[in-house]
């Protein structure tokens, strides 16, 4: 029998009698109470829908309206794909901790959504993810962009065998994984879009990232509240395109895209 990492294998007969004779001992204290107060029961598991209790069919059709709402209209495969990753990343987290959202139906308008509404500043054929985590916003971008090409970059290991190991569930021919730094990397082909959702201030990203971007080719960083600090500390060379405020279904927060380009070179007609 293979058992998972950290789990011992147990003689269920023992364990049978120790139920039993447990069982006894609380029923007979049970009995035995004749004052006092009896104990109050506990209060219920901390609120929140679990995997288990959401069915497939209504995480597809929150999916289906948020990208409708979005103006996006999804293959049913699509859609399909993005609920296995749920699941997959649902699976992943018990061991691996890759995001703090554990409510399937937070992760739909957190994960999912979220990632999806930059699809109209994205620019050009290559896209590179920098500090992707658990494949965010790559892997929803790539099953929704299949003309485009995705490369999830990240230092972290754990993050980027799961990114992986979704990428060959998924079957993503478009997406591929990488571990390692930006400052790091080297490609010969360079990258029209390059993406963060949780890599740190603009600044760092363009200083980390910019011998990446291709001639002509865009930053884009999503951000929470008008991030008016990181647009004043901006380096030379960049120029912010423009400052879209992003709407999600289903989220209360204030969410941004930031545009940037690199002044020297210029922008060339966006054929895709």
């Amino acid at each position: 029998m293979r058992l998972k990492p950290g789990l011992a294998c147990v003689d269920t007969a023992a364990m049978r009698t120790v139920r039993v004779f447990l069982l006894c001992l609380t029923v007979s204290s049970t009995d035995n109470q004749t004052h006092g107060h009896r104990s109050q029961p506990k209060p219920p598991a901390t609120p929140g829908a679990t995997w288990q209790a959401v069915q497939p069919a209504v995480l597809k059709q929150k999916i289906r309206n948020g990208t409708l709402a979005m103006g996006l209209n999804l293959p049913a495969a699509s859609i399909e794909r993005l609920v296995d990753y749920l699941a997959l990343l649902n699976k992943w987290n018990r061991a691996y901790n890759l995001t703090a959202v554990r409510d399937p139906e937070q992760m739909v308008y957190r994960h999912i959504l979220d990632s999806l509404s930059v699809i109209p500043y994205l620019h050009g054929r290559r896209v590179l993810d920098i500090g992707t985590g658990a494949g965010l916003p790559g892997i929803p971008l790539a099953v929704a962009c299949p003309e485009r090409e995705f490369l999830l970059l990240d230092s972290n290991a754990k993050k980027i065998r799961f990114v992986a190991q979704a990428i060959a569930t998924l079957q993503l021919p478009n997406a591929q994984a990488i571990l390692g730094r930006a400052e790091k990397l080297e490609t010969v082909e360079k990258f029209d879009t390059l993406i963060s959702r949780a890599l740190g201030g603009i600044a760092d990203m363009l200083a980390l990232s910019a011998h990446l971007c291709s001639p002509g080719g865009r930053f884009v960083a999503m951000k929470g509240v008008y991030p008016q600090e990181e647009l004043s500390a901006l380096p030379p060379g960049y120029e912010v395109l423009a400052v879209e405020a992003l709407q999600v279904p289903g989220l209360d927060a204030k969410r941004h895209a930031v545009i940037i380009s690199a002044k020297a070179s210029g922008l060339p007609e966006d054929k895709n």
